[in-house]
């Protein structure tokens, strides 16, 4: 069995649409800590508390200014960005989750702005299954800081003097299993036959 906490340590991506995944399915796993009542014991409810969120490195540049904004680019600029997603166990139930984007607009001696962005969070996890740690810290973790980590972007490519760059949603999940599948490939070929 893959532990997914410390064999992903890094999600590397393209922008995709965001999915949302349900990791608490499992209704025999629930029924177990149902009341008389019927209700779910809050107590035993599975719970992702994010207990602060935090900017740990920033850096943006304009470095062709004021020239970047007189020069057209035909076809507009080459925007890219890339995603990264690391995580790590503080102590007990909480986790430290970072998302780190990282992008520019234009190529080489037209660039017209880069951008550096890693934004964490610390995350207390209760009562959810090991197994699924790992996918929590990856997918849902990162799925609640993305947005404030896409405003700062915004915030700052329009601070630069340009339009805003509204990022478009992450599919953190299709990197999730993009990675395990990934990982299970290497163990597959690391066995002898």
């Amino acid at each position: 069995m893959l532990n997914p906490i410390s064999s992903l340590e890094t999600i590397t991506c393209s922008v995709y649409g965001l999915a949302r995944i349900d990791f608490f399915k499992d209704k025999d796993a629930m029924s177990d800590s149902q009341t008389n009542g019927g209700q779910p014991d809050a107590d035993q409810m599975p719970q992702i508390n994010a207990l602060v969120q935090y900017i740990k490195d920033f850096s943006f540049e304009n470095p062709n200014a004021p020239n970047s904004f007189t020069t057209p680019q035909a076809g507009g600029p080459n925007i890219q960005v890339q995603v990264n997603v690391n995580a790590r166990q503080i102590m007990g139930e909480d986790f430290e989750v970072e998302l780190k984007l990282e992008g520019s607009a234009g190529e080489k001696t037209n660039l017209m702005f880069s951008f550096e962005l890693n934004y964490g969070g610390v995350f207390r996890l209760r009562n959810i299954p090991q197994e699924h740690i790992g996918g929590v810290l990856m997918v849902e973790c990162p799925r609640l800081l993305f947005p404030f980590a896409r405003q700062i972007v915004a915030n700052s490519v329009r601070e630069g003097g340009f339009p805003p760059l509204y990022l478009d949603p992450i599919d953190f999940m299709g990197l999730y299993q993009q990675r395990v599948a990934q990982m299970q490939a290497e163990q597959g070929q690391g066995k002898p036959s």
